[in-house]
């Protein structure tokens, strides 16, 4: 059997990635890319009580619940971190992390700082997830450089554009409470310093064993 037939073993020491970072700041295409050159990694599956979109498959896509589901859910303390955002619940199962983690697989969750707050603040009470999480904040180095991009995405209204910075510079100013920062560049430094955290995480000591001599 040649190395390439050998069956594939999940890595060891999983992760919990978080990525938080300005809307408009590169977060989602830089999530995408890890994904995709990273196949021990998986994406954490959100819960929304928003319709599912054309094309969309619950349980692949989103988790599709009811208000009143996901408030049960809510209430029982069910989920890692939870929002409702423009009248819509999201939210991220404590079960749908810990399970995947349990596989040996890496997670990734990519969600607002509050979020990252949230997930910080469960982990403190749940050892597998302390011992798993990174978290990381991704931030242009400008918010001119943040307009500019959103600009060019040409989906937002001028009114909507100054509402998003305002909101950037508060998320900015949390930079401190993440394990790194990356100011992003171009899409391949984003991701080979996203590697790179990766790669050192997974060799520390909290996470690794010596071999017995």
């Amino acid at each position: 059997m040649t190395s390439a037939e050998l069956p594939s073993e999940p890595p060891a020491n999983p992760l919990l990635v978080v990525i938080s970072a300005p809307s408009g700041a590169g977060k989602t295409t830089l999530c995408n890319e890890l994904l995709a050159t990273r196949p021990d990694m998986v994406r954490a599956i959100t819960c929304t009580t928003r319709a599912p979109r054309a094309g969309e498959k619950d349980g692949v896509d989103y988790y599709f619940l009811d208000a009143a589901s996901f408030l049960k859910r809510v209430q029982a303390g069910n989920f890692l971190e939870h929002a409702t955002v423009y009248g819509q619940s999201y939210g991220t199962l404590k079960s749908e992390v810990l399970g995947k983690l349990r596989t040996g697989h890496d997670v990734l969750l990519n969600i607002d700082v509050q979020g990252a707050a949230a997930v910080r603040r469960c982990a403190e009470e749940e050892p597998g997830l302390k011992r798993a999480l990174v978290t990381v904040f991704l931030t242009p180095a400008t918010l001119a450089v943040l307009e500019t991009r959103l600009k060019k995405r040409g989906t937002d209204a001028s009114a909507d554009i100054k509402r998003r910075l305002g909101v950037a510079r508060q998320e900015i100013a949390q930079w401190k409470n993440f394990d790194y920062l990356i100011v992003s560049q171009s899409v391949a430094t984003d991701l080979r310093r996203m590697q790179a955290i990766i790669a050192a995480e997974k060799m520390r000591s909290a996470r690794s064993e010596a071999p017995e001599f």
